[in-house]
């Protein structure tokens, strides 16, 4: 990965044009976080822009993305103050990850992170309202949140993905953090049916071969009723969605049973990536060998 520029951001001198009306500058235990305020020069080359959200203007773009994915696409019940935008509560305190396409500027993908400083300010993560991150509390001074992941339709062939991925572990090495955790989605509609019998079968899957150690499981707040459903029927061949599937080939495990999500309409399965269980070849790929 090519050497990128490096600056100190405070959140209240980032906009170049409208001010970031979000409260708090971003910093972590040692001081303000460290940027890169442009992408690789090879995903510039495949079309594809990354950059952090610098004012309030963009952070719009990037949750009307998160709108049309969410409420149009995927019929989510998003109880939202700006009609067409997605915003919760934690909007506020979270970074905004973009990826634009170069020859439109249209934001096709964007993750937002909330950093350890930013978790502490809130009171928690998204994560926390989902399950009981309690056996979590040892790695929190080093762990940031992912959330709200999403691609446009049109740029769903990976290269959009690898380009945020990038950027985040970039992010994550220079400000010395080295856990990421978040809730991945799994749709309950099912050949055309909505039942969770795939979400379980996925969860009876990945139990198997990709389980975080006991000492880091946590337990879901609304669980989906794993045991309880025809994992034999509908179910059962089901394979993770590709998001999993990438993050499991980075080395992340699973943290426990999904929760069930009923305004998303998606089984939320908790999920660690941890920067020293990342594959030597991603590691060369997105760290260029750090």
């Amino acid at each position: 990965m090519n050497t990128l520029s490096e600056r100190h951001v405070e959140r209240n001198n980032r906009a170049t044009g409208n001010a970031h009306d979000h409260p708090h500058a971003p910093t972590h235990a040692d001081g303000p976080l460290v940027w890169n305020s442009v992408c690789p020069s090879s995903q510039k080359d495949a079309g594809l822009q990354v950059s952090w959200a610098r004012h309030e203007d963009e952070v719009k773009e990037a949750q009307k993305l998160r709108f049309d994915i969410f409420s149009s696409e995927m019929g989510a019940r998003l109880n939202t103050p700006v009609p067409g935008l997605d915003i919760d509560l934690f909007d506020d305190f979270c970074e905004h990850l973009l990826v634009r396409d170069t020859q439109t500027q249209q934001v096709v993908g964007t993750y937002r992170v909330l950093t350890p400083a930013q978790a502490k300010r809130i009171g928690s993560t998204y994560s926390d309202m989902e399950f009981d991150l309690t056996r979590l509390r040892s790695l929190r001074s080093r762990m940031v949140e992912l959330g709200r992941a999403c691609v446009h339709p049109d740029h769903r062939t990976g290269g959009v993905v690898l380009a945020l991925w990038g950027a985040l572990a970039t992010f994550m090495v220079r400000n010395d953090l080295d856990t990421m955790v978040g809730c991945a989605s799994i749709p309950m509609m099912h050949n055309g049916v909505m039942t969770g019998a795939a979400a379980a079968s996925i969860w009876h899957q990945l139990r198997q071969t990709h389980l975080a150690p006991i000492e880091y499981q946590v337990m879901p707040r609304l669980p989906l009723p794993v045991d309880e459903l025809d994992v034999e029927g509908e179910g059962c061949e089901a394979e993770p969605p590709a998001l999993i599937r990438g993050y499991l080939r980075l080395g992340a495990k699973i943290l426990g049973a999904p929760a069930w999500d009923p305004d998303f309409n998606t089984a939320d399965l908790p999920m660690i990536m941890r920067l020293s269980d990342l594959p030597a070849r991603y590691r060369k790929h997105f760290l260029g060998g750090a």
